[in-house]
């Protein structure tokens, strides 16, 4: 049998597992171990564990755990509650105002979370009822909803950037700073839309009653400090790291400190918030090193077999697609699996024959690392199975059915698809401000 024939099977075997409802890293690990086993006799038993000691050795690894940490803990220690009041006051005189600040929220909360489902969690049990029981449309506001909490996984500190930067093997800084100007451009556009299509249709998003607007400006100001401790957590995270005091995992660590005295301060650091704190870290970084463990075992039989000269000669020499049309249909890839599996999933499956194309193909293994999380906000929320579709329906109220969820979407993954589009056209984008950074 050929090498492209094992790999083909091997990637064949591996998505037939996921399709029977395997755990992501069981399938990915167990495809591995057993093609090694096969091609190289006892010598093969030897990839799993060298593979779990280079996990075990990688400092940078750190970061996850840390990251996760300070963001179920601002979660749980109901910090968002204090931002989501500031933005509905001064935002809900505007029509589709309260729509803007929820926007605006998850950028703040991705700022300071990193992870997608944090943010759905907030926008659907702090925001959702208060817009519901303003006259919103149900279907405004679980599109909004939605396509604000993907930017967690975009904006900085990303865990899906820390992730991709150690499988791509890329500075995770760089990442996130190339987030940074995509992150925005997509929030921009999310607001530009709501405004417009507010203006057009007020029915969708009303004004808030004249009684509610009357807040004295001392009242305005005086909310403004719920976003003092977010700046606050998000600069001695992230700024530091920044200015060169810190590097990536003393960053982590400075910033699930900020968060554990932020809750401290405003005397919600109590036993149950500990607690749910913990056992969610835990919960999901093991989940995050038993898919990383899995995907570097795979990654190592794929090099070994040359898997991806295989797949360069195929797209390059025998279908004669130029490196855009084949950078095109990986994206077009990520939306199909994105139908079915998480981002994490995703990333580990393909990483072993997408990210090292990528570099013979000649892009930039940073600039792709925003594609790719770009992409993976796009299908988290397509039809029939996106994965934040689902977590709207467990988490909305009954009057939001399915249908209103999937039509909800539509509007904003065409906005997302030209946020997309804009940034493979300008690649500065992101790439503009960690050159800058980097080349200082």
């Amino acid at each position: 049998m050929s090498y492209e024939m094992i790999a083909l099977l091997m990637f064949s075997s591996m998505m037939l597992m996921l399709l029977t409802g395997q755990r992501v890293f069981a399938a990915i690990g167990f495809v591995a171990v057993v093609a090694s086993l096969a091609l190289w006799g006892d010598g093969g038993s030897e990839m799993a564990f060298n593979a779990a000691m280079k996990l075990m050795k990688w400092y940078p690894l750190l970061t996850l755990p840390l990251f996760i940490y300070m963001g179920y803990m601002l979660s749980e220690s109901a910090i968002a509650d204090d931002l989501y009041k500031m933005f509905h006051v001064w935002f809900g005189p505007v029509r589709g105002g309260l729509a803007i600040g929820t926007i605006g929220l998850m950028v703040v909360i991705s700022a300071m979370n990193g992870l997608s489902v944090a943010g759905m969690a907030i926008g659907a049990t702090i925001a959702m009822p208060e817009l519901l029981r303003r006259g919103y449309d149900k279907v405004m506001v679980t599109g909004v909803i939605q396509a604000g909490s993907s930017l967690g996984i975009l904006v900085p500190p990303s865990v899906v950037l820390v992730l991709y930067g150690m499988i791509a093997r890329q500075p995770v800084g760089k990442l996130w700073l190339a987030g940074v100007f995509p992150g925005l451009l997509m929030a921009s556009l999310f607001v530009i839309y709501i405004a417009i299509r507010c203006f057009i249709q007020p029915r969708l998003g009303p004004v808030l009653p004249r009684e509610e607007r009357q807040v004295s400006w001392g009242e305005k100001l005086r909310l403004l400090k719920a976003g003092i401790i977010p700046l606050f957590i998000f600069f001695s995270m992230t700024g530091l790291f920044l200015m060169g005091v810190t590097n990536l995992t003393e960053s982590s660590a400075v910033g699930a400190v900020a968060a554990t005295l932020a809750a401290l301060f405003k005397g919600r650091l109590t036993k149950r918030v500990m607690e749910e704190t913990i056992r969610k870290s835990l919960g999901v970084s093991c989940m995050f090193m038993w898919i990383i463990l899995a995907a570097l075992a795979f990654g190592a039989v794929f090099d070994g077999l040359g898997a991806v000269k295989a797949l360069e000669s195929f797209f390059l020499q025998k279908m004669g697609l130029t490196p855009w049309e084949i950078l095109i249909m990986m994206q077009l890839s990520y939306l199909l699996m994105g139908m079915f599996l998480d981002d994490t999933a995703m990333l580990v499956i393909v990483a072993p024959l997408y990210v090292p194309l990528v570099k013979l193909l000649g892009f930039d293994l940073v600039w792709y690392g925003v594609l790719y999380t770009i992409t993976c906000q796009v299908a988290y929320m397509t039809p029939p199975f996106g994965y934040n579709l689902f977590l709207m329906r467990a988490m909305a109220p009954p009057e939001v059915t399915l249908g209103d969820i999937y039509r909800s979407i539509v509007p904003f993954v065409a906005v997302m698809c030209f946020g997309l589009a804009l940034v493979m056209l300008f690649p500065q984008v992101a790439m503009w401000l960690p050159e800058m950074f980097y080349n200082r």
